[in-house]
C-alpha cells in the first residue's frame, strides 16, 4: 500500500489479517523528542464504522513493534471478538546516547526504556517511556482510530513490569492488566536495580514509582478493582534467578486487599 499521512502519523506498512488490518506508523513524538513508530491491529468490526475497544501490548526489551506483530498469535482472538491491538516500541530509536552503544547491558538503553520517565541527565531529554505510552499514544489512537475509549494494557517481562506499573499509576485509565512473566519487584533484584539507578538515579526513594510490589503496598485504591492477571512459567530463568520475584507482589496485593489471579505454569520458560 502506498504510505498515508494523516496530521502527525505516516502509515508505512499495512497487510491485511484475519479479515483486518495490521498497520505500522511513525510520528515525531513531543514526549521523547524524536521518531518513534507503533503498530496497530485494526479488526474486521472497525473498518465498518464501528468504534471498538483496545489493548495495548508492551514488550520486552529488544523488541520493536514489527518483532511484536510477527511474533504475535492473538489476530484471530482480536479479530473475532472486534479488539484493536496497539504495539509501543521498547524504547526511542533516533536518539544516541553516550555509551549506550557500546555497552552490553541489554537491559539499559536502546530498545529497553522500561516503560519510565528517566531523571538522570544522559537519559532525561529522550527517555519519557512512561509519558508516551500513557498519555501521547493513547491521544493518538483515539484522535486517528476508531477506538471506544476503553483501553487494557498487557506486557511481557520488561512490559509485564510496565503494564503492571502503568495500570497502578493511572487508576482508571485502563478497564483490566494482564502480564506475561513480568518483573513485579524491580526494587529488590539485581537487573531492576541496576535498571532503576541507572535511569532515576542511586536515591531509592524515587524507584518505587516505577515498583509494582511498592506501589501496590503504599497506594490507596478507591472504586472498582479489577482482577490483575499474572502467568508465570516455572521453568523461566529469570524466575528462577530470583529476578521476577512475584510472590512479592502476591504478599503485596493480600496485603492491600486487592485481587489477583496468578497461574503458575509447569514447564513452560521465560517466553
Amino acid at each position: 500500500n502506498t504510505p498515508k499521512t494523516m496530521d502527525n502519523l505516516k502509515e508505512v506498512s499495512s497487510k491485511k489479517v484475519c479479515g483486518g488490518f495490521i498497520k505500522e506508523f511513525a510520528h515525531a513524538s513531543k514526549s521523547v523528542g524524536g521518531s518513534m513508530v507503533f503498530g496497530v491491529f485494526v479488526p474486521p468490526w472497525a473498518l465498518e464504522n464501528n468504534k471498538v475497544p483496545a489493548i495495548m501490548y508492551l514488550s520486552d526489551h529488544g523488541c520493536n513493534p514489527r518483532k511484536s506483530i510477527e511474533e504475535g498469535l492473538a489476530f484471530r482472538s482480536a479479530a473475532l471478538e472486534g479488539v484493536m491491538l496497539i504495539f509501543p516500541d521498547t524504547s526511542p530509536r533516533h536518539c544516541e546516547v553516550e555509551g549506550d552503544a557500546e555497552s552490553k547491558d541489554v537491559a539499559i538503553g536502546k530498545g529497553a526504556g522500561f516503560y519510565l520517565n528517566a531523571t538522570e541527565p544522559k537519559w532525561k531529554a529522550n527517555y519519557q517511556m512512561d509519558t508516551y505510552v500513557n498519555e501521547e499514544l493513547p491521544a493518538l489512537i483515539t484522535k486517528h482510530f476508531p477506538f471506544n475509549g476503553m483501553l487494557s494494557i498487557m506486557g511481557h517481562s520488561m512490559g509485564g513490569h510496565g503494564a503492571l506499573v502503568s495500570y497502578l499509576r493511572n487508576p482508571g485509565k485502563y478497564k483490566s492488566v494482564s502480564a506475561f512473566s513480568p518483573m513485579c519487584n524491580p526494587s529488590n533484584c539485581s537487573m531492576g536495580t541496576r535498571v532503576l539507578k541507572g535511569y532515576l538515579g542511586s536515591d531509592k526513594s524515587n524507584w518505587s514509582r516505577y515498583d509494582a510490589t511498592t506501589l501496590m503496598t503504599t497506594m490507596e485504591f478507591k472504586g472498582e478493582k479489577p482482577e490483575i492477571l499474572i502467568d508465570q512459567g516455572l521453568e523461566d530463568e529469570l524466575y528462577k534467578s530470583k529476578q521476577l520475584l512475584p510472590e512479592a507482589f502476591v504478599q503485596a496485593c493480600k496485603g492491600a486487599k486487592y485481587p489477583l489471579k496468578i497461574n503458575f505454569h509447569e514447564g513452560y520458560d521465560h517466553r
